[in-house]
């Protein structure tokens, strides 16, 4: 029976976090420090709620382009780990070019991006996908190549088809592998709509929390840079959470099933 964390593993860092605010908020009254450098916790938190709205609304435009980006990096990656996994000519000549793109800086390739796919939401999910597919696609592929040889002579010897031992061997032994390759990708779907909404999310109707950190940042608007800054990390570490509860799930049955 599983035993419960001890309630000092959360109380711990809520209080670390009150007492660095309420050390920044003295500081700010003793030192009169200016907005424009480093507003207070409280000037933040007020300007946040007035500008709750826009603030939520990006939050969500944000959410939308990671998940959107994510779905088709754990696609795309799946489809070249199986590739990889079975042609070894494929795994040889297309390989060393995806290890070469996760090489390349996203902010130097997101302007061909853009150009390619043009300013707006198509250019920010093209940008999620390329900087999270590199570990899905390496998990997946190693996932796939670690299979027990004792099971593959098992499945020679009862003369099982290749996508018989591609589908009910070296998949469903990869997924745990499929699981970690996820759990690290997720943390960086909001990485890369951020960077995708700074420099493609300008001049369309809808702008997410990148934008907000542009234009904030050119305006010397510094509480409205924090509170986008704070969202964006709190929607990184939700995200995260919610991929490792669902892998944790997934990795459960797994092992039921091969407990049965």
């Amino acid at each position: 029976m599983k035993t419960k964390p001890p309630i000092s593993v959360v109380l711990y860092p809520i209080l670390f976090l009150l007492l660095l605010l309420a050390v920044w908020q003295a500081a700010d009254w003793i030192w009169k420090i200016p907005r424009i450098l480093l507003p207070s916790p409280w000037e933040i938190i007020t300007i946040s709620i007035q500008r709750m709205d826009d603030l939520l609304s990006a939050t969500l435009i944000t959410a939308q382009a990671a998940l959107a980006g994510f779905a088709l990096a754990l696609a795309i990656g799946t489809t070249f780990g199986l590739l990889f996994s079975v042609s070894k000519i494929a795994r040889r000549g297309v390989y060393p070019y995806m290890i070469f793109l996760q090489t390349v800086p996203i902010v130097a390739i997101a302007p061909l991006i853009i150009i390619w796919f043009g300013g707006g939401m198509a250019s920010i999910v093209v940008i999620v996908t390329v900087i999270s597919l590199f570990p899905i696609v390496t998990n997946v592929t190693t996932g796939l190549r670690s299979v027990d040889t004792g099971l593959l002579d098992l499945m020679t010897l009862y003369r099982a088809a290749p996508h018989q031992v591609l589908f009910k061997v070296r998949l469903p032994q990869a997924i745990p592998y499929l699981v970690t390759g996820a759990k690290i990708s997720s943390g960086l779907t909001i990485v890369g709509a951020v960077i995708g909404e700074y420099m493609a999310g300008h001049g369309i109707d809808e702008q997410g929390l990148g934008y907000y950190i542009f234009m904030s940042s050119q305006n010397f608007q510094t509480e409205v840079l924090f509170a986008s800054i704070f969202l964006s990390s709190l929607l990184g570490v939700t995200m995260v959470t919610a991929v490792a509860v669902i892998s944790r799930t997934l990795l459960a049955r797994w092992t039921f099933q091969l407990e049965q």
